[in-house]
């Protein structure tokens, strides 16, 4: 979804009918966006999180007394990039149904301002 903060929080509310969601996926790593993984998960609730979080500092109590589990580990993006982007090369796998806005690599603060502005998703930067 692409509201963020209060608003996504929200949004969640509002499709869940006020309980908050079963499982939450926190791929961003900031912590503005644990802070609403952890809104948005209803009590009980596990939110999962890939790669490392930099600089976020978060309450356990609200882990401990909100009921809610949390899950995540490293994403070893090194040891799958040879593999992925050979498949990529050998049009095995069409990037195009994961990236969502293709720049030329000079455009690449484009690229940050566009997900930035919610105008895209993931960017692929060509060389």
């Amino acid at each position: 979804m692409a509201e963020r903060g209060e608003e996504g929080i929200a949004r969640v509310k509002n499709l869940t009918n006020g309980v908050g969601a079963d499982s939450v996926l926190e791929c961003v790593g900031t912590a503005e966006s644990f802070d609403q993984a952890l809104a948005c998960s209803r009590p009980g609730g596990t939110i999962g999180y890939v790669g490392v979080p930099h600089g976020v500092n978060f309450d356990g109590q609200r882990l401990f007394f909100g009921q809610k589990r949390m899950l995540g580990g490293p994403a070893p993006v090194r040891r799958f990039l040879p593999d992925l982007m050979d498949r990529v090369l050998k049009g095995k796998i069409k990037p195009g149904k994961v990236f969502d806005l293709q720049l030329p690599l000079a455009q690449v603060a484009d690229g940050y301002r566009a997900m930035d502005e919610r105008r895209a998703i993931k960017v692929l930067l060509q060389v």
